[in-house]
């Protein structure tokens, strides 16, 4: 059986939060982002429209396997806020995602714990509100029918998707119709097997390329 590979998930949207520590106003901001360059583009924006604020404290990880990240304490004490906010992405296993976390000073010193505990809460409760996008490995596989039969099948792989992991993709229409499954490597030779079923043996699915796709996470 083939073992699909483990690869970290996303968010789906923005998302935003606020936090008030001891008057102290904590503004937190998660992204998706495409490339630390996208990610650089998301901090500009936030100093651009909160330019009044004290600190725009940054973490973000970024790569497929999430092997690229970067934090900034942008002039909090060092280690207080951006590598808190990295920890927060981190435990949860996220990348290709940028978290700022803005503050608007209060007037009351917070202490390196306490800035620590904020900058970590801020991280953690803005991505609580995140909808989460896994990735995996998927098999493109098509399978060609007569036009008359397109409907029959179409249902088939719907149901069939529902409950193996697939995800549905393209339906083309030339001489005959082709019907399109993204299909997770380790359910292939379940899919073949159904379709002959089906079929009687007279289908056959055609596997094609792999890919890694983004597939909505349940909440």
């Amino acid at each position: 059986m083939t073992i699909a590979r483990q690869y970290p998930a996303t968010i789906a949207a923005p998302v935003e939060h606020e936090l008030v520590i001891k008057k102290s106003r904590f503004l937190g901001l998660a992204h998706p982002v495409a490339s630390p360059e996208d990610a650089e583009a998301v901090i500009a924006r936030v100093k651009k429209q909160a330019w009044d604020a004290r600190h725009h404290c940054v973490a973000m990880v970024t790569g497929l396997l999430g092997d690229q990240a970067r934090s900034s304490d942008d002039g909090e004490p060092s280690g207080t806020a951006g590598m808190p906010i990295l920890e927060v992405i981190r435990r949860r296993e996220l990348t290709d995602v940028v978290v700022v976390v803005t503050r608007y000073f209060g007037g009351v010193k917070l202490g390196a714990g306490g800035l620590v505990r904020a900058y970590s809460s801020a991280a953690s409760e803005t991505l609580d509100l995140a909808s989460l996008v896994r990735r995996e490995t998927l098999t493109r596989a098509t399978l060609v029918v007569p036009h008359a039969e397109a409907g029959r099948y179409d249902n088939l792989l719907r149901d069939w998707a529902g409950s193996h992991g697939a995800t549905l993709g393209d339906q083309t229409y030339g001489a005959q119709a082709e019907l399109e499954l993204w299909v997770p490597p380790a359910e292939l030779e379940r899919l073949q097997a159904d379709v002959a079923s089906a079929s009687n043996g007279s289908l056959a699915v055609i596997v094609e390329e792999e890919r890694v796709v983004d597939v909505p996470a349940p909440r």
